[in-house]
């Protein structure tokens, strides 16, 4: 009689600890649009290479999301956009949008000896 409670407690156990597996799961079966926050009009790729970005400026349009996408030529860096809590990881992608203004980024990977010049703007109007 224990062993067929020992077991019948071990099952359940088992079935509870399964069940809690992904129950954090969003469902996003049905759901082939985008969402607003999802889609963007524009995209804006920032290619990074050793201790530089390929422009010092990059224009983007003011209140409109943005697909901004940092890739790497060579080495590995990344972006954060000062005073905005933006990161982007290189070879990644995000969606933003931005008042218009100026903003400072700079790379947020230790990246070598020029890491610390490693700065450019976006211009957003």
């Amino acid at each position: 009689m224990q062993r067929k409670i020992a077991y019948f407690l071990t099952l359940t156990a088992l079935v509870l600890a399964l069940s809690a597996c992904g129950g954090n799961k969003k469902d996003t079966e049905g759901n082939s649009a985008p969402s607003p926050a999802e889609s963007a009009s524009t995209e804006v790729v920032i290619k990074a290479s050793s201790w530089e970005f390929d422009q010092a400026e990059y224009a983007l349009p003011k209140d409109t999301p943005v697909k901004l996408t940092v890739e790497n030529l060579s080495g590995a860096h990344g972006i954060e956009i000062i005073g905005q809590d933006i990161t982007i990881r290189g070879n990644k992608s995000e969606i933003v949008t931005l008042p218009a203004g100026t903003y400072e980024f700079k790379c947020n990977i230790m990246c070598g000896n020029g890491h610390g010049k490693m700065k450019a703007k976006l211009v957003v109007s």
